[in-house]
């Protein structure tokens, strides 16, 4: 059992999604109260985003976890005006959410490139401050990822998510025949013929209870608010995590993932959804797949077999539906397709709303312009001030 536990351990902690960092802004150069001199401004440190990036090679880099920017130059004869100290620049992955140590959101980082300060450096010394410079900004930051996919794979320990996402895509996750083989979250990318690609998140195990920080709980929910579309993915036969756990059907263990993306944040139920039934290679999963169809397509039928506490407020629409296997590649290529039927139907909705939106504004700036020309009886300036 100890030695169990060490695995787990050692294998979780090759992945790294949080980190505290001490950040510091470059004091300011002093004046030169003789000849009105300013010192230059201390430099600044920002957050920068990088697509070949992690946070755990931000730490084995920089383990003391402390960025100062560098200092201003004091003004002397030769350079009255002082140059500014170098910023410092913190080298994070896309999808970082930065907080503040009292959890107030600095910013995000999505894409290559984006950068954020997080400490300003100091003044340089000047009349204003009597010729001695200010020191720069102190504060100590919270980097925490949340990854960034089209799909987020969505399922109980078991159910055949690191299988599926070696099937449709080029990752090589761990698999094996028990609860929790995914303890960190594993990226692969689905290929299409026109070199169309589409990225795939399978994320640690979700356990009933997750939305308490049960097993993985925060781990999991966290990552899932960054991705475009969820795929849900179940086990035709049932789900039961051990022998002191009660057994699931495939519909309860639907309503119970949908139930705990409802208790951590509602609005992840929002987000289009498909549903993969997978192990469709066992014996008799025709059968429980019919019984499973039936449900879904009828829930009001059934739901009143239910505790209440296991029904969320609003059941969750797919998209699409694909009795799939896993192991022998059945219903793989139809999966695909649906994938990515959904998600240009989801791009499509978005530009045809980004184009209504920039539609309803023009109309809404000529309104304005027209009503503010002046009628014919107007006595109107000679003056123009533009603003």
């Amino acid at each position: 059992m100890v030695s169990c536990s060490r695995v787990v351990l050692r294998k979780y902690g090759d992945f790294i999604d949080n980190l505290r960092l001490f950040t510091r802004g470059g004091s300011g150069g002093m004046g030169y109260p003789r000849l009105g001199g300013e010192g230059g401004k201390g430099g600044d440190v920002w957050v920068v985003a990088h697509n070949k990036m992690t946070l755990k090679q931000l730490k084995d880099k920089y383990p003391q976890k402390r960025f100062v920017a560098g200092e201003g130059a004091n003004s002397r004869v030769s350079a009255l005006k002082g140059s500014k100290g170098k910023d410092c620049e913190i080298p994070v992955p896309l999808g970082i959410s930065i907080t503040d140590e009292n959890g107030k959101i600095i910013g995000e980082l999505n894409k290559e490139k984006d950068r954020i300060l997080v400490a300003e450096g100091g003044l340089g010394g000047k009349l204003l401050t009597n010729f001695l410079p200010l020191k720069g900004q102190k504060r100590v930051i919270h980097l925490d990822l949340k990854l960034i996919a089209d799909i987020g794979l969505v399922g109980f320990p078991n159910a055949g998510k690191s299988s599926l996402l070696s099937k449709i895509s080029h990752a090589k996750p761990a698999i094996a025949d028990y609860a929790f083989t995914t303890l960190k979250p594993e990226l692969g990318k689905i290929m299409y013929n026109d070199f169309k690609q589409i990225s795939v998140a399978d994320l640690p195990g979700l356990i009933e209870g997750a939305h308490m920080n049960k097993g993985m709980g925060h781990k999991f929910l966290k990552h899932i608010e960054r991705t475009k579309q969820l795929l849900f993915v179940v086990d035709v036969s049932g789900f039961q995590l051990s022998s002191q756990t009660q057994y699931r059907t495939a519909f309860e263990t639907i309503l119970l993932l949908s139930k705990e993306l409802e208790l951590y944040r509602e609005e992840l139920q929002t987000k289009p959804a498909l549903l993969a039934v997978n192990k469709m290679d066992l014996p008799d999963a025709q059968d429980k797949f019919h019984v499973l169809m039936n449900q879904l397509q009828n829930p009001k039928d059934f739901l009143h077999l239910f505790e209440k506490n296991m029904i969320p407020e609003r059941t969750v629409e797919f998209q699409h539906i694909i009795p799939i296997s896993a192991v022998t590649g059945e219903g793989i290529g139809e999966l695909k397709n649906c994938i990515r039927k959904s998600l240009d139907e989801h791009t499509n909705q978005e530009k045809d709303a980004y184009h209504k939106k920039q539609l309803l504004n023009l109309r809404i700036s000529n309104t304005i312009s027209y009503s503010e020309l002046p009628s014919k009886n107007a006595v109107t300036s000679a003056r123009i001030d533009i603003t």
